[in-house]
C-alpha cells in the first residue's frame, strides 16, 4: 500500500498528522467549552462542568436566552456600527501609510535609513500601555481635544500598528525582483508610479495578510476604546464587558455575548485566511 504524497509529491509524515490532530483538538476544546456554555444557565454552569451538558444533549439544561439577553442587554447592535467605523479607518490608514514607508525602505536611498528602520523596529517594544497617560493628555480637552471621538481612536491605532506594518511590508517588498523597478525606472516612471502600477500589486498577499491581522487587533482591542471613547459611541468589546457587574452579575451573558462579537472577525478571516500564509511568510527566507 502507497504512503500518500503531499502536492509536492513528498510522502506525508504520520509524527506530523497526529501533531496537528492532537494541536488542533487541544485549540477547538476551550471553544468548544465556551460554546457549550453559552447555552446554560448560570447555575448549571456554576455547579457542573460545561462536559456534562454533552451527555444530555435533549435535557432541559439547554437555554438560548442568553443570547437574547446579551443583545439587548448590552445593546450590541450599536457597539457593531461602531466597532465597524473605528476598524475599518483603523486598518486602512496604517497600511496606507506603512506601505509607502515600506516601499521608500526597500527601493529608494536616503541618508541614515537604515537608522530610522532600526528606529522603527525598535519602538515594536514599547509596550502601548505606557503611551496611554500621555495620549490622554495629548489628546484630551487641553491638548488637541478630540479625546472620545473616533479620529483619537483612529490616530492611536496607526500609531501602533505601523511600526509591525512596515516591518513586514519592508520584508515582503525585499523579495520582489528589483530588475521590474529598475526597468519602470528606466522607461521614466515617477516613484510613486512604480509603488502604484507595480509594487503595489506585487504585494497584496503581505497587504491583505496584515490587514486581516490589524482588522482582528482593532475589533478585539479593549483598552484603547474603553480610554479614548465616549459611551454612547464605544465598540462592542467594550459593550460586551460592561455585561459583567462587579459581584459577577450577567457572567452567564458573556459567553453568548463572545459568539455574537466574533461574527464579523470570522467573515473577514475566512474571506482573507488564503492570504495569511503566503504574505507572513513569503519575506521569512530570501532566495
Amino acid at each position: 500500500m502507497s504512503r500518500s504524497l503531499m502536492k509536492d509529491g513528498r510522502p506525508r509524515s504520520p509524527f506530523s498528522i497526529v501533531t496537528m490532530t492532537i494541536l488542533a483538538l487541544l485549540w477547538t476544546i476551550p471553544t468548544l467549552g465556551l460554546l457549550v456554555t453559552s447555552f446554560r444557565t448560570r447555575d448549571d454552569a456554576a455547579t457542573s462542568g460545561w462536559w456534562t451538558a454533552l451527555f444530555n444533549p435533549f435535557g432541559a439544561d439547554w437555554t438560548t436566552s442568553n443570547y437574547s439577553g446579551a443583545w439587548t442587554g448590552a445593546d450590541l447592535s450599536s457597539g457593531f456600527v461602531n466597532s465597524i467605523i473605528v476598524a475599518i479607518p483603523a486598518t486602512v490608514i496604517p497600511i496606507m501609510f506603512a506601505a509607502f514607508a515600506a516601499y521608500a525602505f526597500t527601493f529608494m536611498d536616503f541618508p541614515f535609513k537604515e537608522f530610522f528602520f532600526l528606529l522603527i523596529i525598535a519602538v515594536m517594544v514599547v509596550p502601548i500601555q505606557v503611551a496611554f497617560q500621555p495620549m490622554l493628555n495629548i489628546l484630551g480637552p487641553r491638548g488637541l481635544g478630540i479625546s472620545g471621538q473616533y479620529i483619537a481612536v483612529w490616530l492611536l491605532h496607526t500609531g501602533f500598528g505601523m511600526p509591525l506594518c512596515i516591518y513586514t511590508l519592508r520584508n515582503y517588498m525585499s523579495t520582489l525582483p528589483r530588475s521590474v523597478v529598475e526597468s519602470a525606472k528606466i522607461d521614466g516612471c515617477s516613484h510613486f508610479q512604480t509603488f502604484w502600477k507595480l509594487v503595489a500589486p506585487m504585494s497584496i498577499p503581505a497587504i491583505a495578510a496584515f490587514a486581516t491581522l490589524q482588522f482582528l487587533w482593532v475589533w478585539n482591542d479593549l483598552l484603547i476604546a474603553k480610554l479614548f471613547l465616549k459611551s454612547e459611541n464605544t465598540t462592542v468589546i467594550v459593550k460586551l464587558q460592561q455585561l459583567l457587574g462587579s459581584q459577577g452579575q450577567g457572567q452567564e451573558l458573556l459567553t453568548a455575548g463572545a459568539f455574537i462579537t466574533i461574527i464579523v472577525p470570522m467573515i473577514v478571516f475566512v474571506t482573507l485566511q488564503r492570504y495569511m500564509i503566503r504574505g507572513m511568510t513569503s519575506g521569512a527566507v530570501k532566495g
